[in-house]
């Protein structure tokens, strides 16, 4: 996993992207993570030409204490409505939840600093609760916080960023923003992997990025950002960094048929669309909900 940072000594102990989910890594130059029958596996090629891509900015975006997030918002949330924010469930303070273990309502007080367009920390926010979290068949957490859309809108001119309800495509330009490193990474969705397996942990429908987002650790959690919408399409979670086969920090791709294909460098994210029929009124997580397909406890 694109491991989370837990200061020096688990910096250097989770470099990079893998699953130990992206957990932060050693700082870098500036540059420019379901459903499982949902998208074929196939490699997206690249059109001849690319139309400009719409500017990402760091606005909506939270540095974790080891992990990047984004404050989010479903296109029926209200201003009144206890903010959320998005990052992966290996990046939960109670740690790695194992296989099949999906966490919910678990009091919390963790704290976030929020950025601006610049990258530039404005604010702390905090967490009243996980309001989800989970790294079985996709790796996210959902913090409630204390403060509503509305209060973070009026004190810090920022607003939340939609999450988009439908599946993505291959071939979109995307920007993976990370609030832990103030960083952003440009590339296209190159296609979707059936399932994703790391270590103890499988993921459905995880989205393949094009080579050029190499991703690092301390970026998990990242929002992945449609260029065009400028909508939350994923989150940002793990990469292949050594080339081996279905480790830790070495996500493996397997097909329909159970063909195993292994891509070193190559980085993944996991889709957001289909959370969005879970968050119902007050931004209260209804696992119950028509369409939501998280997987429930």
């Amino acid at each position: 996993m694109n491991k989370p940072l837990v200061g020096a000594f688990l910096a250097a102990l989770l470099l990079g992207a893998g699953v130990a989910p992206a957990v932060a890594a050693e700082p870098a130059g500036s540059a420019s993570e379901v459903s499982a029958e949902a998208a074929p596996q196939t490699k997206y090629t690249a059109p001849d030409t690319v139309p400009a891509a719409k500017a990402v900015t760091f606005a909506g975006t939270v540095a974790l204490s080891n992990c990047s997030g984004s404050v989010v918002r479903s296109p029926d949330s209200a201003p009144t409505d206890p903010a959320l924010v998005l990052s992966n469930g290996h990046c939960m303070e109670s740690g790695f939840p194992g296989p099949g273990e999906v966490v919910v309502d678990q009091p919390s007080s963790r704290t976030f600093t929020l950025l601006n367009a610049s990258g530039s920390g404005v604010g702390t926010l905090k967490a009243s609760k996980i309001a989800y979290g989970t790294m079985t068949d996709t790796d996210l957490s959902l913090y409630e916080l204390t403060s509503t859309y509305q209060q973070i809108e009026d004190s810090y001119g920022i607003q939340a960023l939609e999450l988009e309800t439908a599946h993505p495509t291959a071939g979109t330009a995307i920007t993976v923003a990370s609030g832990y490193w103030k960083r952003t990474y440009s590339c296209d969705i190159d296609g979707f992997v059936h399932q994703l397996k790391e270590g103890r942990w499988t993921w459905k429908d995880s989205v393949r990025y094009t080579p050029e987002c190499r991703t690092i650790g301390g970026t998990s959690g990242s929002p992945v950002i449609d260029d065009a919408t400028g909508k939350v399409v994923a989150v940002n979670n793990t990469g292949n960094e050594s080339g081996q086969e279905c480790t830790d920090n070495n996500p493996c791709e397997v097909d329909e048929n159970g063909e195993v294909t292994v891509r070193e460098g190559i980085n993944y994210a996991q889709q957001t669309y289909n959370m969005v029929p879970c968050i119902g009124a007050g931004s209260t997580i209804d696992l119950t909900r028509e369409g939501c397909a998280l997987p429930k406890p």
